[in-house]
């Protein structure tokens, strides 16, 4: 089975939800993690809370989770795939954190074929990421975070290992609740590729803000994605690509929270990209809607959220969080 022939049968699963991606590898880890993130458009890098699921999409916010905070994470995919997540945040000093998180993404049982359709038997994927994270608050509004991978996949008799790291500083004023953030993802490259080619990781660079209102239980959140590939354009016509406009919101995540006390939040968002996907492929139910709620009791905190990522079905993230 040639590699092009497996790349076929393993990659759909990422192919349909990420496509702005195309031509990278271990797009798993543009996969959503937290719930609160995935309910308010799925990409947000600015959000200040106490929730450990936050640092897999911005290693800055390292500083704002608790000591010893345990959090673990699962999504509902297609059948037979299980996603996860697992962290763990150690304030190490008055202005440093650190921050060990474990991501995966099981695929199953699949047929290996041949070019000319023959079955020859079965095979199995999956993918896996480590990561050890470090925040330093710069000042009392200022921090910086980074995030050090060593990622891993197989997919049949085909193998690929990765380094890669985020890069990530915040922004927070609390007397006004305003938080903006700046993430580079994904820096690296594959150490072994899974044929003689090396191939790109999913590189991005987002950029986000997040402010409440001081006499409303709300809270909005703004997230431009993937910054670096603006000619992504792909979802509009001829006419439409000459909008400058509509090229700007097809980078675009919005989101707002509900929070009704101080431990409880209700969010609904949407994500514009993820929209012109779902579009694209011939599905507008509820395409690039996402909503979630969640809850923190003493030392647990729990989350959920909604969003379609793929054509046959929705998905669900859940968090579980406990502080030791």
């Amino acid at each position: 089975m040639t590699k092009k022939l497996l790349s076929a049968l393993c990659f759909p699963l990422a192919a349909v939800s990420y496509a702005q991606q195309s031509g990278s590898v271990f797009n798993f880890l543009e996969m959503p993690v937290s719930a609160h993130s995935t309910a308010l458009g799925g990409s947000n890098v600015s959000l200040i809370e106490d929730d450990a699921s936050l640092i897999f999409g911005n290693p800055a916010l390292l500083s704002s989770v608790s000591d010893k905070s345990l959090n673990l994470n699962f999504m509902t995919y297609l059948q037979g795939c299980n996603v996860g997540s697992a962290s763990f945040v150690k304030v190490t000093g008055e202005r440093s954190t650190l921050g060990v998180t474990a991501q995966y993404a099981h695929y199953g049982s699949m047929d290996e074929t041949t070019p000319d359709n023959v079955t020859l038997g079965s095979f199995t994927a999956m993918d896996m990421a480590l990561s050890g994270m470090y925040a330093y608050n710069l000042s009392d509004r200022w921090a910086g975070g980074v995030a050090g991978k060593f990622i891993y996949s197989r997919y049949g008799d085909y193998s690929s290992v990765a380094l890669a790291a985020d890069l990530a500083v915040n922004y927070y004023n609390e007397e006004t609740d305003f938080s903006l953030s700046a993430v580079a993802r994904n820096l690296g490259g594959q150490v072994k590729a899974f044929g003689d080619i090396h191939e790109k990781l999913p590189f991005s660079m987002l950029l986000g803000f997040t402010k409440s209102f001081s006499h409303a239980p709300f809270r909005v959140s703004v997230t431009l994605t993937d910054l670096t590939r603006w000619d992504k354009d792909y979802y509009f016509t001829s006419a439409e690509k000459l909008s400058t406009g509509k090229l700007i919101m097809n980078h675009l995540a919005v989101g707002a929270d509900f929070l009704p006390t101080q431990n409880i939040y209700l969010s609904l968002g949407y994500n514009f990209r993820k929209a012109n996907e779902m579009k694209a492929a011939g599905s507008s139910h509820a395409a690039g809607l996402c909503a979630g709620a969640g809850i923190r009791l003493s030392r647990f905190g729990f989350g959920l959220a909604y969003a379609q990522h793929h054509l046959s079905a929705p998905s669900f993230v859940f968090n579980a969080s406990y502080i030791l």
